[in-house]
């Protein structure tokens, strides 16, 4: 998949088909607005791309990190997605604006995948009517998706955040298809489980929402192996002063060196 940061280094592709949205998660809802991108790509012989934004537009503590969400979409088979960042000035772009500059002029959007309740532009004014209206005037085709529901809640980013707070992550796996992972990088700890002889793997999450404190038992996945271990969050008042919240794993049978 293609990583584009930014509007300037945006190219020109074949019959643009573009799901547009957050994706915070990607869940089973955000995953049926992308496969069907990929399945309208291939059908009219075009590209799928992904437009995204970070930080989260509405300055909510992700669910997932950057680099975890573009993990996950390309798994899903898009081919390129465009990373926007959300600042002041953009935040200014009307919704109109948005469509006419952006979607239509820079992308070239054939086709645009959207859920029915995402909201963009100025204020959040622009939504799927938005887009409908204006078409036809720039020749540009619009799938709208429904909200999915399972049971009687809506699937959300949102929910599915609280989920994973309150320590519910079965739910929080049936909603996003997928258990809850955390993606993060090994850092150098005390090394005390170590000369315990319980070597542990120290684990700074990228700005990932994390379940609560507990031990769990956990798979991990590394260098595109799966290992198995447990992995403790939660504070260390034994051995240190300081109470921020720690995260570190055991990974069974496993002693090789894994920091970075």
């Amino acid at each position: 998949m293609k990583i584009i940061y930014g509007l300037k280094g945006i190219e020109k592709f074949k019959k643009p088909v573009v799901a547009l949205g957050v994706f915070d998660g990607v869940h089973r809802g955000h995953r049926r607005i992308l496969e069907e991108t990929v399945r309208i790509s291939h059908r009219i012989h075009g590209t799928s791309i992904a437009l995204t934004f970070w930080p989260h537009p509405q300055k909510r503590k992700s669910l997932y990190s950057l680099e975890h969400r573009l993990r996950l979409i390309q798994e899903i088979g898009i081919d390129a997605c465009i990373i926007i960042n959300f600042s002041r000035n953009f935040a200014k772009i009307s919704a109109e604006d948005f469509i006419k500059d952006i979607l239509v002029k820079k992308i070239r959007a054939a086709y645009i995948c959207i859920g029915r309740n995402f909201r963009f532009g100025q204020g959040v004014r622009g939504n799927f009517y938005t887009l409908q209206r204006l078409s036809g005037i720039y020749n540009f085709k619009i799938k709208v998706f429904k909200m999915l529901k399972l049971g009687s809640r809506a699937v959300s980013s949102t929910y599915i955040r609280s989920l994973i707070m309150q320590g519910n992550l079965a739910r929080a796996k049936r909603l996003l298809l997928r258990p809850v992972s955390i993606l993060g990088t090994v850092i150098k700890g005390s090394s005390l489980g170590k000369r315990l002889g319980f070597p542990t793997a120290n684990i700074n999450p990228h700005h990932e929402v994390v379940p609560p404190y507990g031990i769990y038992a956990v798979t991990v996945l590394l260098a595109n192996k799966r290992l198995n271990g447990l992995c403790y969050i939660g504070e260390k008042p034994t051995f240190h002063k300081c109470s921020k919240e720690h995260i570190e794993v055991y990974i069974l049978n496993f002693k090789k060196n894994i920091y970075g």
